[in-house]
């Protein structure tokens, strides 16, 4: 697996978020910030999200795109789109419910040319720990598999989040 780079560009309130590489719950800061900036804008209109290049999403990352398309949805009225090449992203985003929250297609969505990269964010602890519960929870509420598959690890995060607190 490759490094993870996730890009993003603008144009008259319409977005694209590109995930590449090997995604992980180091860039839920990132995408978080990402996510108020695009739902603060007066002039948004649409988000598409490009994982065609993504070797991997792990399931904090998962949960942050459902909840963009929850927010999206709930607030705008209309699922974003998720355009996906992998075969096995495909099986990944089918199997956790994703064709519930996004409108679903095949290739990429635009060039390289229009996109500039969004940096990682240093956070405590606490702050990736809340972000991935928020994240799992999301995935969760899409379906009961998801709901048994993240059960226990919601339980653990969030009595370690407990005892720290």
């Amino acid at each position: 697996m490759t490094d993870c780079r996730v890009s993003a560009a603008r144009d008259h309130g319409a977005y694209v978020l590109r995930l590449e590489g090997d995604v992980r719950l180091t860039m839920c800061t990132a995408l978080d910030d990402y996510f108020n900036k695009i739902f603060a804008d007066p002039e948004f209109v649409s988000v598409w999200v490009d994982v065609t290049e993504a070797e991997g999403l792990d399931s904090t990352t998962l949960g942050m795109l459902a909840q963009l398309a929850m927010q999206t949805k709930a607030r705008f009225g209309f699922k974003p789109a998720l355009f996906t090449a992998n075969p096995g992203i495909n099986r990944l985003v089918r199997s956790m419910g994703f064709q519930q929250l996004f409108d679903l297609r095949e290739g990429q969505c635009c060039d390289d040319s229009c996109v500039a990269e969004i940096p990682s964010v240093d956070s405590s602890e606490r702050e990736v720990k809340d972000k991935v519960i928020a994240a799992h929870k999301a995935l969760m509420s899409i379906n009961e598999r998801n709901r048994a598959e993240f059960t226990d690890l919601i339980r653990a995060l969030e009595t370690g989040a407990s005892a720290q607190g």
